[in-house]
C-alpha cells in the first residue's frame, strides 16, 4: 500500500504538471476512450475507477466543466445518465498519455531489468481487476 500511495501521489504530482489532471481524472478519460462509443453509465464507470456515486458525480462535474466529458442522457430509462468523452477529452488524455507513459517508463526503467519487467507484468496481470486494463494507455504505440 506504502509504494501504491507513494507512486500515485509521484504520478499525480507528474499529470498536474504537464497536463492538470489527476490519476483518476487521467483513468476516467482512459476508460471512456476506450469504451463503446466512448460513453459509459456513470456507475459503472465509477465502480471501474473504484469510486463511490458521489464521487463519480464530483470528478464528472469537474471533466464537464473543463468540457473533457459531457452528460448524455439515456433515451429509454430517464434514470440513467452516462458519461461521455469529447473531443476535447480524447485530446487531453491522448496528450496525458505520453507524458504518463513516460513517468511509468521511467520509473520502472530505473528499478527493474527489462526482463524483471516482462515478469512482473506476467504476475501483475493475473491479479483481479487486470483484465480491465487492456490498452491501458491508448496512443503509446503499442504499450
Amino acid at each position: 500500500m506504502g509504494a501504491h500511495s507513494a507512486m500515485t501521489r509521484a504520478f499525480n504530482a507528474e499529470l498536474q504538471a504537464s497536463s492538470g489532471l489527476t490519476v483518476t481524472d487521467f483513468e476516467v478519460l482512459r476508460r471512456l476512450s476506450t469504451a463503446p462509443d466512448g460513453a459509459m453509465r456513470r456507475v459503472d464507470l465509477a465502480a471501474a475507477v473504484g469510486l463511490t456515486p458521489s464521487g463519480i458525480t464530483r470528478l464528472l462535474d469537474g471533466l464537464q466543466a473543463s468540457g473533457l466529458v459531457a452528460k448524455r442522457l439515456c433515451t429509454s430509462d430517464a434514470r440513467v445518465t452516462y458519461a461521455e468523452l469529447t473531443p476535447a477529452g480524447r485530446a487531453a488524455m491522448l496528450a496525458a498519455a505520453e507524458s504518463h507513459l513516460a513517468g511509468l517508463t521511467a520509473l520502472f526503467g530505473e528499478l527493474y531489468e527489462p526482463d524483471e519487467v516482462d515478469t512482473l507484468i506476467a504476475l501483475l496481470s493475473r491479479l483481479p481487476g487486470a483484465e480491465d486494463t487492456e490498452d491501458a494507455c491508448p496512443g503509446a504505440g503499442g504499450g
